[in-house]
């Protein structure tokens, strides 16, 4: 299976439907897009250690998929840590309306993440080069996202607390994990939301794959 092929299309979209996610051949046909541009650019800089096209498939654009329940339509979102791309140019391509900003901390995966949003002409669609505790502290962006999510976590907690300052009015705020550590869950709930968050935690997994995931998911009450 090549990326790009139709049988690795069809893989996409057969196995979005295992999560509930119907998507047509527009959007896998741009998810050949991405993937093959990920695999070029991997030759020359860092991106994924993940390069075979059935695990780009699963691992990247599925797992990229799950959380689009959470994102409303003309949603503006935040992808902290893209590298790669994920899951903010997934999302974009599935949910045309919502304006995207992708930040990373280095360079040269955010000339690749400006060079796959050239490629695939996503409008409404930014990546910076900075750092998430940088761009908390911009007023510009200041309670600017109706979601910000990750799946670049180095620390649950550090996560939150830069998202926090950066979400807008009854935002929400999603943590893509592998399996969560309790007491981690109960530290950030305890030191970081207190009552003006809701949180709750939903666990997947993904088609053909043993591990479980999870999303932490963190609403704004007010």
């Amino acid at each position: 299976m090549e990326i790009g092929s139709r049988e690795w299309q069809n893989f996409i979209i057969d196995g979005a439907r295992e999560l509930g996610i119907e998507i047509d051949q527009r959007v896998s046909a741009s998810f050949s897009t991405h993937a093959s541009e990920l695999i070029n650019w991997n030759h020359r800089i860092n991106l994924t250690a993940i390069t075979s096209p059935r695990d780009i498939a699963i691992m990247h654009f599925l797992d990229s998929l799950v959380p689009v329940a959470c994102i409303p339509d003309s949603a503006r979102l935040l992808d902290i840590g893209s590298g790669g791309g994920f899951p903010g140019i997934p999302l974009k391509i599935i949910k045309p309306s919502i304006a995207v900003l992708l930040i990373d901390g280095v360079r040269k995966k955010v000339n690749f993440l400006k060079h796959v949003l050239r490629v695939l002409h996503l409008e409404k669609s930014e990546a910076l080069q900075i750092r998430a505790e940088n761009l908390q502290k911009n007023p510009e962006f200041a309670h600017s996202y109706d979601v910000i999510i990750s799946r670049a976590l180095s620390d649950l907690k550090s996560f939150v607390k830069n998202a926090i300052p950066l979400l807008a009015k009854q935002g929400t705020i999603v943590a893509m994990k592998g399996e969560v550590d309790q007491k981690e869950l109960d530290s950030v709930r305890a030191d970081t939301l207190g009552d003006r968050f809701s949180f709750e935690v939903e666990n997947y997994r993904l088609p053909l794959m043993h591990a479980l995931r999870s999303l932490v998911i963190i609403k704004s009450l007010h």
